[in-house]
């Protein structure tokens, strides 16, 4: 059965999280989640995404290591990987995105089963939100895997 998630590695910003939850929710995600910093709620949330997805704060890698949903490939994403356009998503996916200043360290990196970047006709680097987001539409309606 296919089921997916995405989250951030020490986010810095508080509307990318708010921002990726509501699209996470309205593209059939699971749930999301932080690892490393907590996530202060925003006042706004206009389709009650936080009522209807699960939001899941990891202290640290390893505490999201060993609580990783089972049978599901961690797929980093991070500038230079590989092309997101080509990309088979797997059918059980953690999506994982870096900080918005630092991207994934190569400690993350190397735990991941896939890395998979945005192609752009300027300089490939995407808001964080957007980027998850392009990656989950992509996901569900690219690439089919519901």
């Amino acid at each position: 059965m296919a089921y997916f998630e995405i989250g951030v590695f020490h986010p810095r910003s508080s509307d990318n999280i708010g921002t990726l939850w509501r699209t996470a929710y309205q593209l059939g995600a699971a749930g999301i989640f932080t690892i490393g910093r907590p996530y202060r709620q925003q006042a706004s949330d206009t389709q009650h995404a936080t009522y209807e997805i699960p939001l899941r704060i990891y202290s640290s890698l390893e505490d999201f290591l060993a609580n990783r949903p089972n049978g599901a490939q961690l797929i980093g994403v991070e500038m230079g990987g590989q092309s997101l356009a080509g990309f088979d998503h797997p059918e059980r996916a953690v999506y994982l995105l870096g900080s918005e200043a630092m991207g994934l360290p190569e400690q993350v990196l190397q735990q991941c089963q896939a890395v998979i970047g945005l192609e752009s006709i300027r300089y490939p680097s995407y808001n964080l939100a957007v980027a998850g987001s392009i990656v989950l539409y992509h996901r569900m309606f690219i690439a089919r895997k519901p």
